[in-house]
């Protein structure tokens, strides 16, 4: 059995050795334990760090991808490499790295695929009052729509089988944090959480630039999983909204017309037109959503099936360097 911790880093020459000091060389139920550093186009000396600090394999970047784009490039490399378990954490030494063997105990038990540590929000200082209850926030939108019960979704210490890794797909650039939970949950990949502990912080967060950016792209984030994995839910409420207010604006004008005093309210009647074409429109869109959404799932499908035949599962991982 082979773990290997990935950690994706942008400019991280300082913080990088204290991150590494603290990561296991050995795990209990592992053959080996390797490290990984994804280099996201770090313009500072964090690949060469990271070999003097004894990282044995390292992703680089010429430019920088963002977030996301390197946790999935860190993903396929540990594929490559062989491993049967995936630890990703932070290169700011934000998580105990003496919690890792909690970490993956679900998965050597056999009770999970997926592992995500959950933090002690509340009790984290370095946090605003604002960013803990977007944190929490996020978590709950996460939970309605991937079905699951996952209390910290923006947590980035989590641990990942090989075959869970390969199912993986990341569209947002922010982060990918969210995405993955809710797609794990709408492909039935056993999940659950572990409480973990944080160390205090030594600078501040390279993803969230001021609590105003945090916030809008929090918004833009949650609002865009729900539209994406939700959208024929989406959809159909917002047409089904518009159909129903343009209806009662008819019936309304009706009703003046009745009466006689149908002239004074033609704005009504246009109103309810417009907004019935709006909801019915909307409504198609709907069914459109959901036929890509199917398309998607079947495009997932084969890329999955792809890796399985580009990258068969390898037995003696130990004696691969």
């Amino acid at each position: 059995m082979k773990l290997i911790i990935q950690i994706p880093c942008f400019n991280e020459a300082d913080a990088l050795p204290a991150t590494l000091s603290e990561l296991p060389r050995d795990v209990a139920g592992f053959d080996s334990v390797e490290w990984l550093v994804i280099n996201d186009g770090s313009s500072d000396e964090t690949a060469e760090v990271a070999l003097r600090n004894g990282v044995h394999h390292i992703v680089s970047f010429t430019k920088n991808q963002g977030l996301a784009r390197a946790f999935l490039a860190g993903l396929d490399c540990c594929i490559k490499l062989g491993a049967d378990v995936i630890i990703n954490t932070d290169a700011d030494n934000q998580y105990v790295a003496a919690d890792i063997p909690a970490l993956v105990a679900p998965i050597l038990a056999g009770r999970a695929d997926v592992v995500v540590g959950a933090r002690p929000i509340n009790e984290i200082g370095s946090f605003s009052l604002a960013k803990k209850i977007l944190q929490k926030a996020g978590s709950m939108v996460v939970r309605f729509v991937s079905k699951t019960d996952i209390p910290d979704a923006p947590s980035g210490f989590r641990a990942m089988t090989r075959e869970a890794a390969m199912r993986f797909n990341v569209f947002n650039d922010y982060t990918y944090t969210l995405e993955t939970i809710i797609q794990a949950g709408q492909k039935n990949i056993a999940m659950t959480s572990v409480p973990i502990r944080v160390n205090k912080s030594v600078r501040p967060s390279r993803l969230v630039k001021s609590n105003s950016s945090y916030i809008r792209k929090s918004l833009i984030t949650i609002v865009r999983i729900f539209v994406v994995y939700k959208a024929f839910r989406f959809f159909m409420s917002v047409g089904l909204t518009a159909l129903l207010l343009g209806v009662i604006g008819g019936i309304r004008y009706l009703c003046y017309y009745v009466s006689g005093d149908g002239g004074g309210h033609v704005q009504s009647l246009i109103l309810s037109s417009i907004l019935m074409g709006v909801g019915f429109q909307t409504i198609l869109t709907a069914f459109l959503a959901d036929l890509l959404a199917v398309n998607r799932r079947l495009m997932e499908d084969v890329q999955y099936r792809v890796k399985k035949l580009e990258y068969p599962e390898v037995t003696g991982h130990q004696s691969r360097k």
